[in-house]
């Protein structure tokens, strides 16, 4: 892209040394004029050589223009890409914490604003700011040649002109950063609301939300109208006063040409570039704004890219899986704040082929754990292994290599079921992907659907229903065929009989692999190997079912309170 930019601008410069061409041909056109008119001595045939080249300079700057131009939209589009490109891959190797304290609608629209804004900057360069920088240039130079003190009285407009036009960038640039803070929130909010329709209708909220943003686009009509009086006001002061000087300098170069000292062809020559220097001059502060609007709109857009990553953007081949592999956390400890810990001391060790359930209250750290066993955070004391090596010196990708998972949450994208079911596989084959969605109990009513695996299912699976969207899920986790596997609440959403046909999948899947399981119901892990109870970030307690059921403690606890209320449940219609 460099190359082609460099040729923009070679050709940006023939086209301003092609803009003063003409009028300094008219000018011995008008000497030719006046020689005839004179004296007699005018030349015909150097008259229509002379248009003749006038025709031919205006056609190669007309071609010029275009092609560099086209050249221009060129760059231009190349480089939306390869921003989009860098901010995606940036976006990709941020930490999880950042996810968790930014509004997903406000990244979005500072990708957006940040690539318009600087693309249209770079556009405007290549077709309208370095065309006029070099127009003033050549002008001035032109004027100087001819007429020193012309060509310094014009010279010295420019940085006046520049000067106030500099200061109402400047001022206009403080009020489009304060509007940008208001339209990233807004658009943040109505991402939101547009992703949670469901939520906003059944309690009636439309008009609460629909409220706080118009509130909000109030406030940035206040910030636009204050920002327009100031910029019309000094656009006024401005253009009044270069109005002024060129009437000035008007009157020296008719007043010179009256007296002598210029020729009718220096004088209409003098004129016309001055005329052109018109356009350098609204070119300039055309520039300054642009500048400060690109800086104004790409500030969030540099700020994500200035940001550290934590996560390596991964090109090259992964090392090989291990087969079998191993999990240890020696003297864990997390927090997300100073003031909030999560997680304290955790020694464990999870063998291969090994179904480990971590049951616990809401707030244990469970979820927190499987985080930190994704590589989604990062232990703030003591170190976790995989098959012996350490966290911290293998990366990211190697380790989600060897991991499924199946989440609590919905994780599916607006696309097709077979693009859900074999995200992350490469080469998935209907066959593969139907088996697996046999064993997930989910082909059944994938069957029904008219497109079948092509059926498209809406943003985060809108068109399935809960326990649909997560048989969905396990059937992508079945096809992965990880060596570990990740059950956060993998059958929450389902009904009793789909449960047990999908935990009968489930079981067969558990086979030669380590598999973690969080479960809030206790009759899904009555068969894993072990149980890590885990209360208020710590281990409380560890073992088989049957001991734990017996030992008393919090999983016996919470055993009861579950037994006692399904007795409560079949009592009341007499089936206990």
């Amino acid at each position: 892209m460099h190359g082609w930019m460099w040729v923009a601008c070679g050709l940006i410069t023939i086209q301003a040394i092609l803009q003063q061409a003409t009028p300094i041909t008219l000018k011995y056109v008008v000497d030719e004029l006046s020689n005839q008119i004179g004296n007699g001595t005018g030349n015909y045939q150097r008259l229509i050589l002379l248009f003749a080249l006038i025709l031919v300079i205006n056609l190669g700057g007309i071609i010029l223009s275009s092609i560099s131009q086209r050249l221009g939209d060129f760059i231009s589009s190349r480089l939306g890409r390869y921003l989009t490109e860098v901010y995606y891959r940036q976006i990709f190797s941020l930490p999880q914490k950042y996810f968790d304290s930014e509004i997903s609608g406000k990244i979005v629209n500072q990708l957006n604003r940040g690539i318009l804004s600087i693309r249209e900057f770079v556009g405007s360069t290549t077709n309208f700011m370095a065309p006029a920088l070099l127009q003033a240039f050549f002008g001035i130079a032109v004027l100087m040649y001819f007429n020193v003190t012309i060509g310094l009285l014009a010279l010295a407009v420019f940085p006046i002109y520049i000067a106030i036009s500099s200061y109402s960038t400047r001022r206009w640039g403080m009020s489009q950063a304060k509007k940008n803070v208001y339209e990233d929130s807004v658009r943040g909010r109505i991402q939101e609301v547009i992703s949670n329709i469901k939520l906003v209708k059944t309690y009636n909220t439309q008009q609460r939300e629909w409220k706080h943003v118009s509130s909000q686009y109030q406030h940035i009509n206040d910030i636009y109208d204050h920002q327009s009086t100031e910029y019309h006001v000094l656009n006024f002061v401005r253009g009044f006063g270069l109005e002024v000087a060129f009437v000035i300098i008007l009157f020296l170069i008719f007043r010179s040409t009256f007296l002598g000292t210029l020729t009718l062809g220096e004088m209409v020559l003098i004129i016309q570039v001055l005329n052109q220097l018109r356009w350098p001059l609204f070119g300039m502060s055309y520039i300054l704004e642009q500048v400060q609007q690109a800086e104004a709109d790409s500030k969030a857009f540099f700020e994500v890219l200035d940001l550290e990553g934590s996560e390596v953007y991964q090109t090259k081949p992964l090392a090989p899986v291990v087969k079998h592999p191993e999990l240890a956390f020696e003297q864990v400890s997390f927090s997300y704040d100073p003031d909030n810990p999560v997680l304290h001391d955790i020694n464990l060790q999870l063998d291969k082929q090994e179904t480990v359930a971590l049951v616990g209250n809401s707030g244990a750290g469970k979820t927190t754990l499987i985080n930190l066993i994704l590589k989604l955070y990062e232990p703030t004391a003591g170190h976790i292994s995989l098959s012996g090596q350490k966290y911290g010196s293998v990366s990211h990708a190697w380790v989600r290599s060897h991991m499924a998972l199946v989440f609590q949450d919905n994780e599916l994208f607006s696309s097709t079921i077979r693009e859900n079911v074999a995200y992350g596989v490469k080469g998935a084959t209907d066959a593969e992907i139907i088996k697996a969605l046999k064993q997930a109990n989910a082909y059944e009513f994938v069957s029904k659907f008219k497109d079948g695996l092509d059926a498209q299912i809406g943003e985060r699976g809108v068109k399935l229903s809960g326990g649909q969207k997560q048989r969905i899920q396990i059937a992508r986790a079945i096809l992965h065929d990880k060596p570990i596997l990740i059950l956060d609440e993998a059958t929450s959403s389902l009904d009793s009989k789909s449960e047990r046909l999908v935990q009968d999948a489930l079981e067969k899947l558990f086979k030669n692999r380590l598999v973690l399981i969080i479960a809030h119901r206790f009759s899904t892990i009555q068969n894993v190997d072990r149980i890590v109870v885990l209360d208020n970030g710590t281990i409380a307690d560890m073992g088989r079912p049957p001991e734990l059921a017996k030992r008393p403690g919090l999983y016996s606890e919470l055993l009861k309170y579950q037994i006692e209320g399904n007795k409560k449940l079949l009592s009341k219609y007499e089936l206990y």
